[in-house]
């Protein structure tokens, strides 16, 4: 069993991390990606549960279930294809380790029973960074949040954007983030935030907006 080199303290912020083994693929489809949004949700609790025991019925609400004694408060959070990343910081003693414990095993079982295959689908245990500066904890909420342009342009950080309005439009669209809240977007999926454990460096969306686009060059 692995150990953590650096333990996860309370009141301290983290960048969470991990992607597939050998870089595969973790998330296929819409369904892939909505259900370990949902598992975001269902997973903050220190009750156990079964995904399956919730119902098989399409239209069932996940986001309706009362969590007892919620793990970790996430800031923010972005799929990729192959990897995913996550701004975290926790409510009670190990409270990262249980929740991502949670999310890793529930979304595994339902990835190798969906396609068919064994074996460990991560590439190791989560990997944690800890923020130990203001302005790279800003800076977090922009870097999150700004990874689906390697979509639509893989370089961009190093050739900049070539079509900056389409990138800005991207990021609007792209519903496995949660740049959508950020913005002001009316969703469901809202109640996986809860920054009021972060600082307030976004007191409106006009304050976030103006942040991305620096980051853009849009201005």
């Amino acid at each position: 069993m692995s150990i953590r080199k650096t333990d996860l303290v309370e009141g301290e912020y983290y960048h969470i991390y991990n992607r597939g083994n050998s870089k595969q693929k973790i998330f296929h489809d819409k369904e892939d990606y909505l259900r370990f949004i949902s598992l975001f949700y269902i997973s903050n609790s220190s009750e156990s549960f079964n995904f399956y025991d919730l119902g098989r019925n399409t239209n069932f609400n996940v986001y309706e279930i009362e969590r007892i004694n919620p793990l970790v408060d996430i800031g923010a959070y972005c799929l990729m294809p192959n990897h995913f990343h996550i701004l975290i910081t926790q409510k009670i003693e190990n409270g990262i380790s249980k929740f991502m414990q949670k999310l890793s095993t529930s979304y595994s079982m339902y990835y190798n029973k969906k396609y068919k295959r064994t074996g460990g689908l991560f590439e190791g245990k989560f990997k944690s960074q800890h923020t130990e500066t203001d302005n790279h904890l800003k800076y977090l909420f922009s870097y999150i949040h700004l990874n689906p342009i390697k979509l639509i342009q893989k370089d961009w950080k190093e050739k900049g954007i070539k079509n900056k309005k389409e990138a800005l439009k991207y990021l609007s669209s792209y519903f496995y983030s949660s740049y959508l809240d950020f913005i002001g977007e009316k969703r469901i999926q809202n109640k996986i935030l809860d920054t009021n454990s972060f600082p307030k460096y976004f007191p409106n969306k006009t304050s976030f907006v103006e942040e991305i686009l620096d980051w853009l060059s849009l201005r």
